[in-house]
C-alpha cells in the first residue's frame, strides 16, 4: 500500500527535471525512461514499461521529456532515446541504452526488459 501511495504499480510521467529528484528521493527503486515523442522506439519501449509497472511494484516507473530536461540529459550523459536510468537508493546504477542490451531489435519481448532489469538489480526478477 505504502508502495502505491507513492505511485509505484503504474507508469507516467513526471512533469519536469525538479520533479524527477523528488521521485527518485522517496522510493528504493526507480526506472526512468527518457523519451521524445517522435521517435519510434520510445513509444515501443512505453508499451514494455507499462506492463512491468503492474507486475513489479516493488519499483516506481516513471518517463520524462528528454527534450524538456537538458540540465539532467546533460549531468545524466544521455545522448542517445530511449535510455532507461536505472536508480537505487536515489542515484543513477546503470543505464539500458537504446535496444543494444535488448537483443537489437524492435522486437524484443517484455520478458528480455524484464531479464535487463534484474540484471540490474532495480526489480526483484527470478
Amino acid at each position: 500500500k505504502e508502495w502505491l501511495s507513492k505511485g509505484h504499480g503504474e507508469y507516467r510521467e513526471i512533469p519536469s527535471e525538479r520533479d524527477f529528484f523528488q521521485e527518485v528521493k522517496e522510493s528504493k527503486n526507480v526506472v526512468c525512461h527518457f523519451y521524445r515523442d517522435t521517435t519510434f522506439r520510445c513509444q515501443i519501449m512505453d508499451r514494455h514499461l507499462t506492463v512491468l509497472a503492474k507486475k513489479h511494484i516493488e519499483t516506481k516507473f516513471v518517463k520524462l521529456n528528454a527534450e524538456k530536461s537538458p540540465f539532467l540529459c546533460e549531468r545524466l550523459r544521455i545522448k542517445v532515446l530511449p535510455t532507461l536510468a536505472l536508480v537505487k537508493d536515489g542515484k543513477t546504477q546503470d543505464y539500458v541504452v537504446g535496444f543494444t542490451d535488448l537483443g537489437n531489435t524492435d522486437d524484443f519481448t517484455t520478458e528480455t526488459l524484464e531479464w535487463r532489469l534484474g540484471c540490474a538489480d532495480v526489480i526483484n526478477y527470478r
